[in-house]
């Protein structure tokens, strides 16, 4: 009968350990994934930015570029 409950005994140690280990690891894959996440979006916030400041020059310099001409079809009305 002990040697029963000895068995019992290691047989609920055991799943305890794999439980603990199951939990471990499930917080690994968590702080993984979080840090992954935190990663994606830091990059496509700094491609965002690069791309945004690019647009604003290429804006600038196209409306500061502006060459004001009289279209050839005007007529100047006496």
């Amino acid at each position: 009968m002990t040697s029963q409950s000895q068995g019992i005994q290691q047989l609920l140690q055991a799943e305890k350990r794999a439980k603990d280990k199951l939990e471990e690891a499930k917080k690994r894959k968590g702080k993984r994934l979080k840090q992954q996440t935190t990663e994606t979006i830091r990059k496509l916030t700094s491609s965002y930015h690069k791309n945004m400041e690019s647009m604003m020059k290429k804006l600038l310099s196209m409306i500061c570029d502006i060459n004001p001409e009289v279209h050839p079809n005007f007529r100047h009305a006496v």
